[in-house]
């Protein structure tokens, strides 16, 4: 299976490649389509579009597919994704003395989201979408590229296959994570908070009205750092991307013969094969690598530095009792303790959660959290592999045109 290799290390133009390396047929049918092209608006809709498409570079193609399938991976996923946050988030809010009490607010998927539309109606349930959608965008947009660009050379550099992959899952991750990291926070902030929840011990300790308020808010009162917040955990996460996407890559060659973002140049792009790879695929990634999106998320819900209370925070507190007003001893972070944060690192936050909570908490939220990654995941990736094979087949039909009318003006020159 893998001694295609010439089909299998290609870059990001590996399907219009093959298009445009197969023998020409006699009489394509796609060359007598210019004179029909005029006939109607919408043909010379998709001619202007297929012409257009003809002159794209080939690197522009992963990038722009990638930022469209995380478009739609996060509106379809957002509410599961609110869900699996608040549950990962929940026991770094409660103070210590009430950790009995706070495990009972959330309980599983179902029970998670009849609270949040309890609370919050269906605005609570779609938290965090803006910056979710300004996440996944520039992330996948980014991981697709590198992916695409970098297995050829890792291959060639190592001439092992899985390693190949390996290596440029890990630097496609590394570098999408450190460029987005900060909207990614923003996002965890956002969805974990809740909108009118007045439960005693399961707030968080801010309320943003939005993505730049939240922004504005976070630079003013803890400073640039807490924009990285998570970032070690969500590096150690590349491991999940190492393990999905080889693996996806190596049973989508074995479902369907062809690797990451390659089709046929006719028939079915055999998309049931395709979803089992997807599914099958970030099932093992995500089962093995989960604990880490716990740490990460408590990390990233975790105020660096406790701000003073603003009028409005106080009204939404209902009053600080006995609680200093100034940003001094008083003030406390999101375990109720003065000046003193609860998690600080992998190994103390590792050792936090396991003497508070055990070692169920590393796994809070999983059965959500696999039932929102898996429909992402395939909704990722069918709509990647959907848009490389139409761009394909676009780029394809327009180099014909392109070439006909070449040949008209060479031949009317004559």
């Amino acid at each position: 299976m893998f001694s295609e290799e010439h089909k299998t290390s290609g870059t990001s133009s590996d399907s219009s490649k093959q298009q445009m390396s197969a023998p020409d047929s006699p009489a394509p049918a796609t060359v007598h389509m210019p004179p029909t092209v005029t006939s109607s608006p919408n043909s010379a809709l998709v001619n202007r579009i297929e012409l257009f498409a003809a002159r794209v570079p080939d690197w522009y193609v992963a990038p722009f597919c990638g930022a469209s399938a995380g478009v739609a991976s996060g509106i379809v996923t957002c509410p599961l994704d609110v869900i699996k946050t608040k549950l990962q988030a929940q026991g770094g809010f409660v103070r210590r003395g009430k950790m009995v009490e706070a495990k009972t607010l959330y309980r599983g998927m179902l029970g998670t989201g009849r609270v949040i539309w309890r609370e919050d109606g269906i605005r609570g349930l779609y938290q965090g979408l803006g910056p979710m959608l300004l996440g996944y965008l520039p992330t996948w947009a980014v991981y697709l590229a590198v992916y695409d660009r970098s297995r050829e050379y890792y291959y060639e550099t190592t001439g092992s296959w899985w390693l190949s992959r390996g290596y440029a899952s890990i630097t496609a991750g590394a570098c999408s994570t450190i460029a987005t990291n900060p909207i990614w926070v923003i996002k965890t902030r956002l969805m974990s908070q809740s909108l009118r929840s007045t439960t005693e011990g399961f707030r968080a300790p801010w309320q943003y009205s939005g993505t730049w308020d939240a922004a504005r808010k976070m630079y003013k009162t803890e400073g640039i750092r807490s924009f990285y917040s998570g970032l070690t955990p969500a590096l150690l996460g590349l491991a999940h991307v190492a393990i999905q996407f080889p693996l996806y890559e190596y049973l989508k060659m074995a479902f369907t013969g062809y690797s990451i973002g390659e089709h046929p140049d006719n028939g079915s792009s055999h998309w049931i094969g395709i979803s089992c790879a997807t599914f099958l695929s970030k099932v093992c990634a995500s089962t093995v690598t989960y604990p880490h999106e716990v740490l990460r998320t408590r990390l990233q819900t975790q105020q660096r530095t406790p701000p003073s209370p603003s009028p409005e925070e106080i009204a939404f507190r209902g009053g600080l009792g006995g609680m200093d007003r100034g940003r001094g001893a008083g003030a406390s972070s999101s375990d109720g303790m003065p000046n003193r944060p609860r998690y600080s690192g992998i190994v103390r936050t590792c050792q936090t959660i396991l003497q508070e909570e055990g070692w169920r908490a590393f796994y809070s939220g999983i059965g959500t959290n696999l039932f929102r990654a898996v429909p992402a995941a395939m909704t990722t990736m069918l709509t990647y592999e959907y848009l490389r094979k139409l761009i394909g087949h676009m780029k394809h039909e327009g180099e014909l045109k392109l070439r006909l009318e070449e040949e008209k003006d060479s031949t009317g020159a004559i």
